[in-house]
This record gives structure tokens, sequence and C-alpha cells, in this order.
């Protein structure tokens, strides 16, 4: 980076656009750049080569692109990955299929589920671990050497190594992965425990499988785009985001491929946690509404929520930290159609980027929930984004009254807010697993809302939930390119130890904890985009006999077994109000998360200063007429990039802005913040 001068780009692929935020402070004052153009499914790199072009700085003067990924999720939900082999324990070939005590569906004997690997790419050799590392039955070297020619001859892509308790004792894994590399004519070798050192064989193989499946799908991806942005002189490395919200350098990712799953929502969820941080707001309910699909999360204490125990689909199990996303099929391109018993449904088919809804011309036939809002006022027909040739409104409400309205005997205003509502029911239902379920009360937090069509909904979804604040950043449809630009670099690291407290020492537990930051380092080591690094150990415990596990913060220090139990108590207290000390504690697993900072950007400058009206008043653009509450209302519209700091507007109220619109209800009321966010304060309805 010449002189000081930094230019970053962030970005984000989604079903419907592909996003990108430029941060340029290589003149006299920083500024930021910013592109949002339709997605290319075909090749995604396609689109981000796009979105770099359309913001004008040439490829070669860009100092560092970090770039959040819906290839690997993308692959396993539509199954779409590479064939995969796997060597396994002998007699534990069907361990993927036989999973856990659950089902496809919740009621009923119906559904099927297909495993990632078919039954005969499952190959089976001697060797045996016992729960505490010790061999039990050596490995059968030959055996191996064996299963690898016949994967390789079946067409196998890809190749799992999964043992028996190898979290315990990786020895066997690493041995038989050192046969089948000498074998195997590419690198996409996965080792189970090399990904995931934890017990339970069959997340542990699940994740493994998962990781087999996508690395050929996401490796392709990433040589091409790297290729491509060489070519236009792009001279640094690229970092990909990673489902735990850090980011890892292009090089590093493809070996645990998996831990990209979830890498685009989680980049929202970073970039709401810097919003949030940056504006004194420290508990927070994400709401990131997009063209195909909605994803929420809970920030509580300033620190997004993470989990290890993501489950992708049924039956795939992801175990590794992922930041805790929930995703329901309610976006702006969701199709509203009546289902067998004539009853409105909405979702969770989408029209996507192609054909999209009605209104984008692009050959869409069937309303979505964009259409509804079209169709109520809420958006305005001449600003439609990714549109490819004007659509009529009268088009859109024909399409609305011949396959909804018409048959459930109600206009087409009625059926277009029902459409909404079914849709804000659906994204409550979201919220509230992630909140009510977890024993928070949804009205103790704010609502973030972001996403192409998260602040169109923010409000009546608040009210259905009881929030009294809303938050709409500067940039929400640009959020998750934020995102990118935000977050830092991060390892994540587990160790299964599954033993009791008195059994262990203190040279052991350090040990382990030593080893994880030490990897953590070296692999963030020799970026210049990290400033500093902070490293942060967690233990996960529980009491003998129990099933649940309690995570509990160690201290920077080495710690005792003793000091163990009582954090574990402790935190077991806080949760429960139960103190048992006739019992004593399990460690099951010590964790590790290693994160270096990259330097801060000015949130401030997401929206153009220069651009600032002197009042509320002069942002105006005119009025429209808006259809809330089962009745045309008149609202005030402004342009969101000219509303000064400190504005104040009453709803109802349109909010218009390049990546997104903002729909003020006549019960709310906004006012703009130092960094340009909407605070948006719900009266109470009585």
């Amino acid at each position: 980076m010449a002189n000081g001068s930094r230019r970053m780009a962030g970005i984000d692929i989604g079903g419907t656009y592909t996003d990108l935020l430029l941060y340029d402070e290589s003149g006299d004052r920083a500024r930021v750049h910013i592109a949002k153009i339709p997605t290319t499914p075909a090749n995604q790199a396609d689109g981000v080569l796009a979105a770099l072009a359309a913001v004008g700085v040439a490829i070669s003067d860009i100092d560092l692109i970090i770039h959040g990924t819906t290839a690997t999720t993308n692959a396993v939900l539509e199954r779409k990955i590479a064939r995969v082999g796997l060597i396994t324990t002998r007699g534990f070939r069907d361990t993927l299929e036989l999973g856990r005590r659950t089902r496809p569906k919740p009621y009923g004997m119906t559904g099927v589920f297909e495993p990632l690997i078919a039954r005969q790419h499952r190959l089976e050799v001697a060797e045996r671990m016992n729960a505490d590392g010790g061999i039990v039955l050596p490995l059968d070297e030959a055996a191996v050497a064996n299963a690898a020619r016949q994967l390789i001859a079946m067409g196998c892509e890809s190749v799992v190594i999964h043992f028996l308790h190898s979290y315990a004792n990786a020895a066997h894994e690493r041995r038989a992965g050192e046969i089948v590399r000498a074998l195997w004519p590419n690198s996409y070798v996965t080792c189970g425990a090399s990904l995931l050192s934890e017990y339970r064989e069959y997340e542990r193989g699940t994740t493994a499988s998962v990781n087999a499946a996508v690395q050929p799908i996401l490796d392709r991806y990433v040589q091409r785009l790297g290729a491509a942005l060489a070519a236009q002189g792009y001279a640094n490395e690229l970092l990909i985001m990673n489902g735990n919200g850090g980011t890892v350098a292009a090089s590093h990712v493809i070996a645990d491929a998996a831990k990209t799953v979830m890498s685009g929502p989680a980049s929202g969820v970073m970039a709401a946690a810097a919003t949030l941080r940056a504006c004194g707001t420290a508990n927070a309910i994400t709401y990131d509404m997009g063209g195909t699909s909605t994803d929420v999360a809970l920030i509580h204490g300033g620190i997004p929520e993470v989990s290890a125990e993501l489950t992708i689909a049924y039956g795939l199990p992801i175990h590794v930290p992922m930041v805790d996303v929930r995703t329901v099929g309610a976006g702006g391109g969701s199709i509203a159609w009546l289902n067998a018993a004539g009853m409105l449904a909405v979702g969770p088919e989408s029209a996507g980027a192609d054909p999209g809804p009605i209104c984008f011309g692009r050959g869409g036939t069937r309303p979505t929930m964009t259409d509804a809002n079209l169709v109520l006022g809420r958006l305005p027909p001449e600003k439609l984004t990714a549109v490819a040739r004007g659509v009529a409104i009268d088009v859109v409400r024909a399409a609305i009254e011949r396959q909804i309205a018409g048959p459930l005997g109600l206009s087409v205003e009625a059926a277009a807010a029902a459409i909404l509502i079914l849709g804000n029911t659906l994204m409550a239902g979201a919220i509230r697993s992630v909140s009510l379920s977890r024993g928070h009360d949804p009205r103790d937090f704010t609502l973030f809302a972001f996403g192409g069509a998260g602040p169109l909904h923010a409000v009546a979804l608040a009210r259905e939930l009881g929030v009294t604040e809303v938050i709409v950043p500067a940039r929400p449809g640009l959020t998750n390119a934020l995102g990118c630009l935000v977050a830092d670099l991060r390892q994540d690291f587990v160790q299964t130890v599954n033993a009791p407290l008195e059994t262990l020492t203190a040279e052991r537990i350090s040990a382990i904890l030593d080893r994880h930051a030490a990897e953590g380092r070296a692999t963030n080591a020799g970026h210049a985009a990290a400033i500093a690094t902070d490293v942060s150990h967690h233990a996960e415990m529980q009491f003998r006999g129990q099933t649940h596990l309690i995570r509990v913060a160690l201290p920077a220090a080495a710690v005792t077994p003793a000091a163990l139990q009582m954090l574990f108590e402790a935190a077991y207290f806080a949760r429960f109000s139960i103190v048992m000390p006739e019992i004593k504690a399990q460690l099951v697993n010590l964790t590790t998360s290693v994160i270096s900072k990259r330097a801060p950007i000015d949130l401030s400058l997401l929206l153009d200063p220069s651009r600032k009206a002197a009042s509320a008043a002069a942002a105006s653009t005119g009025q429209r007429r808006l259809f809330t509450g089962n009745i045309w209302e008149t609202a005030m519209v402004y342009d969101r990039e000219k509303l000064p700091i400190g504005a104040s507007v009453s709803g109802p109220a349109i909010i218009e802005q390049l990546d997104a619109t903002t729909v003020l209800e006549a019960y709310s009321s906004a006012n703009v913040d130092l960094l340009g966010n909407l605070r948006i304060t719900l009266a109470q309805v009585v």
C-alpha cells in the first residue's frame, strides 16, 4: 500500500445481487464507491468482475479484495457436489446414513435421507482405536492403498478418511492420509480429525463429508476468480469470508472448505456488530432480508452468537464454529401461491435473479413479495434496480388479481397486503427462534434491519414482535459487502478431551491451548492487513452424567483443573441457579479463537457527506400514495443520501436510496444519527 493509502473492496454474492463496497483512502480524503449488479449464477466470478468494473477503479490499484461466497452453501443445498469416497473403520461405513434419532419430517414416517457419499463409495479397512486413544487393532496400510485405488477407479474426485475415535488419537488417520495422498490425483483429501478434532463420530464424519464434497467446487471457483483478477493486475492475495465471521487467505481456504458454509450471512452479522459498536448499542437482532431468503442472528453484549452445531439440511450437521444464523425462505423474490387447500403461501420457492419478480421485466410471471410491495406503493416503479425492461404496474396488478386475489375473493390491494403479512409472519418466527427459544425477550433488543428488502418490512415486523427500536444502517443493501471490509482474520480450533477434571493437569490443558494459538498465529501471519492479534480460549464442560455443555471463558494465564471447576460451577449457577458441589465436572472440549484484527474504516463515509441537504424538508422528493393499515395514505418521500445528520422524519414516509427503501408506518419516526444510520422509534400501539 503505497504512501499509506489503501483501497479495499468487499464483495458479497447473494442469490439475486452481487454487491461491492470499495473503501478508498488514496486521495485527499477517504471515500466509498459502491456497485450493485445482478448475480451471474452460471459463473459467479463474472458478477464479481462486473461489480469491480462498475466502480471505475482499476483492479491493479486495489490493495485488498475480501469476498463472501455462497458457492459452498448452494452446492450442498442443491447437491451439485463432487463425487466423494470414504475410507473408514471396518463396520462403520453406514454411520453417515444411520445418523441420530431424527427424521426428515416431524410427523409421519415419510421423507428420505440421501448421504453426500453414496454407499458404494464408502469402503472399510481394518484399524481400531479405543476412546482413550489406545490402539486396539493396527492400521492395515495395504487395505488403505487398495481402497484409494478402488475409489479412483470409481471416479471419486475427493476422499474422506474417517476413523473411529480419531479425535483421541489421530495417528491412524494421519498415516492413512499419507498413503492416500501418495496415490490420489489431486489434493482433495480430508482427514476428519484434522478438520474437527471432536468426539461424536457422526457429526465429525458429516462435517468431513461436506468438506470433501465442496472442495473441488470452491477450489475451481477461487482459482478461476483469482486468475481473472491477476490477469487484470491484482497483485495481492484474495481473502475469503468464513462462516465464523472471520476471513482467511484464499491459499488456506480449500483445505477447510466446509468453514465457508454460511459465509455470506456471517459477513452481514459482522457488519451489524461493527455498526452497533460504533453507535453504542449492545443488544440487537440482525434481520437480513434479501431477494431469496431472510437471515436472522442474535448479538448479545456486542458479540454475535457463535455455534458449532449448524445443520445446513436434514442429516447434515456441520460442527465447526459459525455465526449462529437462522434462515427462512422469505425474500423479496419469494413467490406467492395458493396451496392444495386453496390457502395463501409465500416461498420458499424464489424467482431469484432470473427471471426475478414480474416487475423486473425478465420474464417472471408469478407474483412475489417485491411485486406486492410495488402494488402497495412501497416501491417506486421508475427506480427499481435490475430491471431489464419496464413493466407497467397494471401488468403486475393483473397477475396478482388472476393468481391470488380472484381465487381468494379479495381486492388486489388486500391480496398484496396479505402476501406481506404472511411473509412477515415467517420472518417473525425466525427471529423468535434466535431469541425466545434461548430465553431472550425480543422486546429487550433493537432490530437491526438490512438487506435489499429488510428496511421495507422492518417497522411492521418490529410491531409484530413488540420491538420499539429499529436501526437501518447507511447502506442496508450492501451490508454484507461491508462485513467483508470490517471482518478480521480468524481461525477457530476445537480439541475433545472428554475427561474428568481430577484426571487432568494444568500442563496438559496448556499444551493443547498453546498448540491452537501457535497454529492460528501461523495461519494468519504474513498479512499486511492485520494490525494486532487476540487469542481467546474456552472450555466446554458438563457435570458428569449430563449431556448438555456449558461454555466457559478461560483466563489468559494458565488454568488449573481446580480453577476450571470453579469457573464451571459459576457459569452453571448463572444459567440454572443451581449449586451441585458434590458432582465433579467433565472437561469435554477445549476451543481457541485466534483473531488478527484489521485497521478499522470510517463508517460515516458510507453515505457521501457532500450530498447532504440543509434539512429534512430539503431532502424530500415529493409524495406517494402508500397502502397501509388497509387504507391508502399520503406519504412523504425522502432521498436517504440527502437527509442531514440529526434530521427527523415521521411516518407515514418512504425513504429511498440506491440499495434499499425504508418504509415508516404512521406509528413510527426516524432520526439520522452521526454515522448516518436511521434510528427508528415505534410508538406503543394499544
